[in-house]
């Protein structure tokens, strides 16, 4: 038998385990508060839904094998958009709703061969709203999420914010091949490609310039409003980041515009933006989300319905993150209850059904002990658990 798991799948021990359980337990609490209402996307989709209209790459599915092109869910957003436009068409919008579960991906191993990536995430959808104020509504909740999570200062908490409309301005003077290349040069972040271009020398310095353009958000749309004047889109990013300064404040969260950030799946036709913390050794993104109108319009919503946003938090980075504090240990010591030869495992048992009864962690030692010593000595073993010693 296979004494590894497959690659890029983990085991999680029991205290992994806990703690995602008590992050999601936090998030979902949150979310119901903001009047969010839970669903369960099935893990197994029809690649036609997975791929949500070419906004997915094939590669980054996990394909099953079977009769009809089926694969392991990349992210939740495109399976309950699907639900949202069919078996909740009908229901009244804002349409809100969360969910939680595993999502898989798949990429080339280093060594070679297919590498499975196998993430917990918990995130929120809201259909039905075509103005900013989805993107205020979901902006606030997150900031709301992050309250809950108990982030440190030192972990440097920034919320990147782009805009599909910033990257459409940027490439408006060119056309065709040229145009998809220099917006691939821009996502990456490729200085060395832009210089390369066939472009004149003005064209290069302003794509040079816009790459290094990030920043506060006052700082970066005046930065564009002087390149090629003001548009609609820079109000709604004013207002936007006005409403969200004092939570991101409470939060010691920065937020930033980047006019040339987009994410990996081009699900997005609007506001894009992920949360991005310091992590042991690199940046790490803790949540990410955006706009996708266009997705809904795809699944099949009317006219008037075809408005979606949301965003996901990825468990297992956080989960990474507060483990640094130790912000994962439990409040009260567990319990361990051991007993001696002269009494017996069910006078133990009542013992241990006392802890339960006041909603405290026992364990029980099926074995009798020669003395206390030992009983203290497996205690200790066990991570320093409480000894109740059952003696006549």
């Amino acid at each position: 038998m296979a004494l590894q798991p497959a690659a890029g799948a983990k085991d999680l021990n029991p205290r992994q385990v806990e703690t995602n359980r008590q992050l999601t337990e936090r998030l979902a609490s949150v979310f119901r508060l903001w009047g969010y209402e839970e669903v369960s996307p099935p893990r197994v989709e029809r690649l036609a839904t997975l791929m949500a209209g070419g906004a997915i790459d094939s590669s980054d599915i996990v394909r099953l094998v079977a009769d009809d092109p089926l694969g392991l869910r990349p992210e939740m957003t495109a399976s309950i958009a699907r639900a949202a436009c069919t078996r909740f068409a009908d229901r009244q919008r804002p349409l809100r709703l969360w969910a939680s579960g595993t999502v898989f991906r798949t990429r080339s191993a280093d060594e070679g061969g297919q590498s499975i990536e196998e993430n917990l995430q918990s995130g929120v959808e809201l259909f039905g709203v075509s103005g900013s104020e989805a993107e205020m509504e979901l902006l606030s909740l997150l900031m709301a999420a992050i309250q809950t999570l108990e982030l440190q200062p030192s972990q440097k908490p920034r919320l990147l914010l782009g805009h599909t409309a910033l990257m459409d301005l940027i490439l408006s003077p060119f056309n065709g091949e040229m145009r998809d290349q220099i917006r691939t040069a821009l996502i990456d972040f490729d200085r060395l490609a832009i210089e390369n271009f066939e472009l004149t020398k003005d064209a290069k310095a302003r794509l040079l310039a816009l790459l290094d353009c990030r920043g506060t958000p006052d700082q970066v749309l005046t930065q564009l409003a002087s390149m090629g004047g003001d548009q609609p889109v820079f109000d709604k990013l004013r207002r936007l980041c006005a409403h969200l300064s004092k939570a991101a404040q409470d939060q010691s969260v920065t937020i930033q515009l980047d006019p040339t950030f987009q994410p990996h799946f081009e699900l997005y036709t609007g506001l894009v933006f992920q949360l991005v913390c310091d992590g042991r050794s690199s940046p790490v993104v803790i949540a990410r989300g955006g706009r996708y109108d266009d997705l809904v319009q795809r699944c099949g919503a009317t006219d008037h319905k075809a408005y979606g946003a949301g965003f996901s938090l990825a468990i297992d980075p956080i989960r990474e993150l507060i483990s640094e504090f130790d912000t994962a240990d439990q409040q009260q010591t567990d319990v361990l209850v051991a007993f001696s030869a002269a009494t017996s495992l069910e006078a133990a048992m009542e013992h241990q059904r006392g802890w339960h009864q006041q909603g405290r962690t026992a364990v029980l030692a099926l074995e009798p002990f020669d003395s206390r010593e030992k009983a203290e000595q497996l205690a200790k073993a066990q991570g320093g658990l409480q000894l109740d010693w059952v003696d006549p």
